[in-house]
């Protein structure tokens, strides 16, 4: 379901940032902020307003991980498949995310509430398993540990939400 784009919305974050090189990053970043992905809309308006090629701007949408093309649900998931985190038992808290949330890797569930993702690295490796909600590290995470652990981050308020710092983007 592609979100209804607002072009002036749009025009308006491009007039922000400088169009060249690092500046499509920071407008592709706020775009995402407002629609929770990249729709494909917002991408051709952004193209055409940075004077870029719709090539070049889908180039960086896709190059970046932290980057969605598909909407994304309430909370963003993220283990880390790493070396570090795979040794210490990651592929079994993914399985184990996957069946709590009845999803693969990669998809967001039916209601809209989880996407589940995995990275090759997120930068903790003597704290793995890693798993990171909306931000929220969660360290030497076990399969015992994923029901509490999707259990608190689906209660949590908006406003809590906002709270959290990321400490990467995922």
């Amino acid at each position: 379901m592609e979100a209804q784009v607002d072009e002036q919305e749009v025009l308006a974050i491009v007039e922000k940032h400088d169009a060249r090189c690092g500046g499509v990053i920071a407008i592709l970043e706020e775009v995402q902020e407002v629609y929770g992905y990249l729709p494909e809309d917002a991408l051709r308006i952004v193209a055409k307003a940075a004077n870029r090629s719709l090539v070049d701007v889908y180039g960086v949408a896709t190059f970046y991980k932290s980057f969605s093309l598909q909407p994304r649900g309430k909370h963003h998931v993220c283990a880390c498949l790493g070396t570090a985190c795979h040794v210490r038992g990651a592929p079994l808290v993914v399985e184990e995310l996957e069946r709590q949330l009845d999803v693969a890797a990669g998809e967001t569930t039916p209601d809209g509430e989880f996407t589940l993702e995995t990275m090759s690295c997120l930068g903790a490796c003597a704290l793995g398993p890693i798993v990171v909600t909306d931000g929220v590290y969660h360290s030497k995470v076990n399969g015992a540990a994923v029901k509490k652990i999707l259990q608190s981050t689906a209660t949590k308020t908006e406003a809590e939400k906002e709270e959290v710092e990321p400490m990467v983007a995922v």
